[in-house]
C-alpha cells in the first residue's frame, strides 16, 4: 500500500515577485504535489498589499502576510498601527510583516527600521497574529528590542529564515519564539548553523523557502519555489534523528501552532 505524501508548509515565499511571472499555477501545483499544501506568501512594501491578498484569494493552499521590510523602510511610508491592524482582518492574512532589522546594506536607516519594527510588533500585540521578523548584522539591538517589547506585551514571533548567531537564537527561543530553516541550512558551509537549529527545541522549528531566494541543493543558485521546501525538510529530519514524516508532522503542529489563523481557516474550509 502506497504511503501519503507527508504535508509540510512553506511559511514564508514571495509568489507576487516577477521571478514567478506567469507561472504560478504550476509553482502552486509542483508544490502540493510534493506535499507543500500551504504555502504563505508575505508582502515587503504595503503598497503592493493587493497585488499579494489576490494571490491568496486566488490560491486555496496560499495564505498571506504584510509588512514593510526592513531594507525598504526608509523608502516607504511609515505603516501604522491602524493599518495593519485593518490589514488583518482579511481571513487569509496570517501574520504580521516582515519586518524587523538589516544592518548588513541598509545600516543608515537604522533608526527608521526600529521604528518600523515596534509599530509591527504592536500591530502583532494587537491582534494575536505572529510577527514575522527579519535580521541581518543586527543581532544585538534585535534581540534586546524583541525582549523590550515582549516584557511589556506578550506577543509570537517567527525569525524567519534564521541565520543569525547563537545569541539571538537563544534570546528568541527564551521568549518563547520559533526559528524557521530555509534553504541556507542546508548548504554545504552552514554546520554551524545546523547545529544552532539542531540545539533548539523542535517544538519551536518552521520550514520556509523564501522563495525566489535561496534555493536548497540540488537547485541551489536556480530559482527557489515553495515545492523545494522538502529538500530543507529532509536535512532537518536528519538533524533531529527523525524519519521525513514524523519531522513534517512536527513542524506541521508547529505552524499550526503559531500560525493559528491558517490551521484555523484549514478547518473550516
Amino acid at each position: 500500500m502506497t504511503q501519503p505524501t507527508p504535508r509540510i508548509t512553506d511559511s514564508h515565499c514571495h509568489l507576487d515577485f516577477p521571478d514567478f511571472g506567469h507561472e504560478l499555477d504550476l509553482v502552486v501545483n509542483r508544490a502540493v504535489a510534493a506535499g507543500v499544501t500551504r504555502m504563505v506568501t508575505i508582502c515587503t512594501r504595503l503598497r503592493n498589499e493587493p497585488q499579494v491578498r489576490g494571490i491568496a484569494d486566488a490560491y486555496p493552499p496560499v495564505f498571506y502576510a504584510a509588512g514593510t521590510h526592513p531594507m525598504s523602510a526608509a523608502e516607504e511610508p511609515m505603516a501604522t498601527l491602524e493599518e495593519l491592524i485593518a490589514l488583518a482582518r482579511h481571513p487569509k492574512f496570517v501574520g504580521i510583516g516582515e519586518t524587523g532589522l538589516d544592518y548588513h546594506y541598509t545600516a543608515d536607516s537604522a533608526a527608521v527600521q526600529e521604528e518600523s519594527l515596534r509599530i509591527h510588533i504592536a500591530a502583532a500585540q494587537e491582534t494575536g497574529l505572529p510577527l514575522i521578523v527579519h535580521a541581518r548584522d543586527a543581532d544585538e539591538d534585535m534581540a534586546r528590542i524583541l525582549t523590550e517589547e515582549y516584557r511589556a506585551r506578550p506577543y509570537g514571533c517567527v525569525m524567519h529564515c534564521f541565520s543569525s548567531g547563537a545569541g539571538l537564537a537563544r534570546a528568541a527561543l527564551d521568549l518563547g519564539f520559533y526559528l524557521s530553516m530555509s534553504g541556507i541550512a542546508a548548504f554545504p558551509r552552514s554546520q554551524e548553523l545546523r547545529e544552532i537549529f539542531a540545539a533548539a527545541p523542535l517544538d519551536r522549528i518552521l520550514l520556509e523557502t523564501d522563495a525566489p531566494y535561496l534555493a536548497p541543493p540540488p537547485h541551489r543558485g536556480k530559482r527557489n519555489e515553495p515545492a523545494y521546501t522538502v529538500h530543507t525538510a529532509r536535512v532537518g529530519a536528519e538533524l533531529f534523528g527523525l524519519d521525513y514524516a514524523d519531522f513534517a508532522a512536527r513542524t506541521q503542529a508547529n505552524f499550526d501552532r503559531l500560525f493559528w489563523k491558517a490551521a484555523r481557516w484549514q478547518e473550516a474550509a
